[in-house]
Protein backbone atom coordinates (compact mmCIF):
# COMPACT_ATOMS: atom_id res chain seq x y z
CA UNK A 1 0.00 0.00 0.00
CA UNK A 2 2.87 2.18 0.60
CA UNK A 3 3.53 2.09 -3.22
CA UNK A 4 0.00 3.13 -4.30
CA UNK A 5 -0.44 6.30 -1.71
CA UNK A 6 3.01 7.31 -2.94
CA UNK A 7 2.35 6.93 -6.44
CA UNK A 8 -0.97 9.37 -5.92
CA UNK A 9 1.50 11.64 -4.36
CA UNK A 10 3.94 11.11 -7.94
CA UNK A 11 0.98 12.15 -9.86
CA UNK A 12 0.00 15.65 -7.78
CA UNK A 13 3.82 16.15 -8.11
CA UNK A 14 3.59 15.97 -11.64
CA UNK A 15 0.50 18.00 -11.43
CA UNK A 16 2.80 20.50 -9.83
CA UNK A 17 5.69 20.32 -12.53
CA UNK A 18 3.00 20.63 -15.21
CA UNK A 19 2.06 24.15 -13.47
CA UNK A 20 5.79 25.30 -13.06
CA UNK A 21 6.43 24.35 -9.40
CA UNK A 22 8.81 22.47 -7.76
CA UNK A 23 7.25 18.81 -8.30
CA UNK A 24 6.74 17.98 -4.62
CA UNK A 25 2.93 15.92 -3.65
CA UNK A 26 1.54 14.91 -0.80
CA UNK A 27 -1.32 12.72 0.58
CA UNK A 28 -2.30 12.21 3.85
CA UNK A 29 -4.31 8.92 4.78
CA UNK A 30 -6.01 7.56 7.98
CA UNK A 31 -7.33 4.16 8.20
CA UNK A 32 -7.28 3.68 4.46
CA UNK A 33 -8.72 6.74 3.26
CA UNK A 34 -7.41 9.49 1.35
CA UNK A 35 -8.07 12.58 3.87
CA UNK A 36 -6.09 15.26 2.42
CA UNK A 37 -3.80 16.04 -1.09
CA UNK A 38 -1.30 18.77 -1.59
CA UNK A 39 1.24 19.67 -3.88
CA UNK A 40 3.95 22.60 -4.37
CA UNK A 41 2.03 25.81 -5.20
CA UNK A 42 4.33 29.01 -3.92
CA UNK A 43 4.77 30.35 -7.44
CA UNK A 44 1.31 30.15 -7.86
CA UNK A 45 -0.31 31.72 -4.33
CA UNK A 46 3.50 33.44 -4.20
CA UNK A 47 3.24 32.34 -0.61
CA UNK A 48 6.45 30.82 1.27
CA UNK A 49 3.83 28.57 3.23
CA UNK A 50 2.41 26.48 -0.14
CA UNK A 51 4.37 23.29 0.33
CA UNK A 52 2.60 20.21 -0.35
CA UNK A 53 2.55 18.94 2.95
CA UNK A 54 1.06 22.49 4.58
CA UNK A 55 -1.61 22.15 1.63
CA UNK A 56 -2.33 18.26 2.52
CA UNK A 57 -2.58 19.14 6.37
CA UNK A 58 -5.07 21.75 5.73
CA UNK A 59 -7.11 19.70 3.76
CA UNK A 60 -6.98 16.30 6.18
CA UNK A 61 -7.69 19.42 9.06
CA UNK A 62 -11.04 20.29 7.41
CA UNK A 63 -12.22 16.61 6.12
CA UNK A 64 -11.86 15.65 9.71
CA UNK A 65 -12.48 18.96 11.15
CA UNK A 66 -9.59 18.78 13.80
CA UNK A 67 -6.39 20.01 13.90
CA UNK A 68 -5.37 16.54 15.50
CA UNK A 69 -4.45 14.09 12.81
CA UNK A 70 -3.68 10.99 14.88
CA UNK A 71 -3.56 7.67 12.94
CA UNK A 72 -2.53 9.81 9.99
CA UNK A 73 0.05 8.85 7.52
CA UNK A 74 1.68 11.54 5.22
CA UNK A 75 3.10 10.23 1.74
CA UNK A 76 5.26 13.00 0.31
CA UNK A 77 7.27 12.23 -2.79
CA UNK A 78 10.40 14.57 -0.90
CA UNK A 79 11.76 14.92 2.59
CA UNK A 80 9.86 17.34 4.60
CA UNK A 81 11.77 20.57 5.17
CA UNK A 82 12.22 22.29 8.38
CA UNK A 83 8.98 24.14 8.24
CA UNK A 84 6.77 21.16 7.29
CA UNK A 85 8.49 18.80 9.91
CA UNK A 86 7.10 21.30 12.28
CA UNK A 87 3.63 20.90 10.56
CA UNK A 88 3.65 17.25 10.36
CA UNK A 89 4.93 17.39 14.69
CA UNK A 90 1.93 19.75 15.40
CA UNK A 91 -0.51 17.94 13.66
CA UNK A 92 0.67 14.83 15.47
CA UNK A 93 0.66 13.06 12.12
CA UNK A 94 1.66 9.44 13.43
CA UNK A 95 3.41 8.19 10.40
CA UNK A 96 5.98 10.00 7.23
CA UNK A 97 7.21 8.58 4.29
CA UNK A 98 8.77 10.04 2.11
CA UNK A 99 10.14 9.40 -1.42
CA UNK A 100 13.38 11.40 -1.98
CA UNK A 101 16.23 12.76 0.20
CA UNK A 102 16.69 16.47 -0.18
CA UNK A 103 20.07 17.16 1.10
CA UNK A 104 19.57 20.67 0.90
CA UNK A 105 16.44 21.30 3.25
CA UNK A 106 15.52 17.65 4.50
CA UNK A 107 14.30 17.77 7.99
CA UNK A 108 14.40 14.31 8.39
CA UNK A 109 17.76 13.21 7.69
CA UNK A 110 19.18 15.04 5.04
CA UNK A 111 20.54 17.78 6.88
CA UNK A 112 19.10 16.89 10.21
CA UNK A 113 16.19 15.11 12.17
CA UNK A 114 13.65 16.92 13.73
CA UNK A 115 11.75 13.85 14.85
CA UNK A 116 14.61 12.60 16.66
CA UNK A 117 14.87 15.72 18.59
CA UNK A 118 12.63 15.43 21.74
CA UNK A 119 9.25 16.50 21.04
CA UNK A 120 5.87 15.12 21.92
CA UNK A 121 4.15 12.74 19.38
CA UNK A 122 6.91 12.03 17.30
CA UNK A 123 5.75 10.34 13.34
CA UNK A 124 7.54 6.85 12.45
CA UNK A 125 9.91 7.71 9.84
CA UNK A 126 10.14 5.43 6.83
CA UNK A 127 12.47 6.96 3.26
CA UNK A 128 13.02 5.66 0.14
CA UNK A 129 9.85 5.04 -0.68
CA UNK A 130 8.70 4.67 -4.92
CA UNK A 131 12.85 6.77 -4.31
CA UNK A 132 13.95 6.62 -7.53
CA UNK A 133 10.28 7.84 -9.68
CA UNK A 134 9.87 10.57 -7.14
CA UNK A 135 14.39 11.99 -7.63
CA UNK A 136 13.33 11.05 -11.36
CA UNK A 137 10.64 13.69 -11.44
CA UNK A 138 12.75 16.49 -9.40
CA UNK A 139 15.98 15.86 -11.66
CA UNK A 140 13.65 15.92 -14.31
CA UNK A 141 12.24 19.34 -13.56
CA UNK A 142 15.27 21.55 -12.70
CA UNK A 143 16.95 20.16 -16.35
CA UNK A 144 14.38 21.16 -18.46
CA UNK A 145 14.45 24.49 -15.78
CA UNK A 146 18.34 24.97 -16.62
CA UNK A 147 17.91 24.41 -20.08
CA UNK A 148 14.88 26.83 -20.17
CA UNK A 149 17.43 29.53 -18.74
CA UNK A 150 20.07 29.13 -20.64
CA UNK A 151 17.80 29.48 -24.13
Amino acid sequence: MREFYMGQALALALEAAEAGEVPVGCVIVREGVVIGRGRNRREERRSALSHAEVEAIAQANETLGSWRLEGGELYVTLEPCPMCAGAILNARISRVFFGARDPAFGACGGVMNLFMEDFPHPPALVGGILEEECRAVLSRFFQDLRRRETT
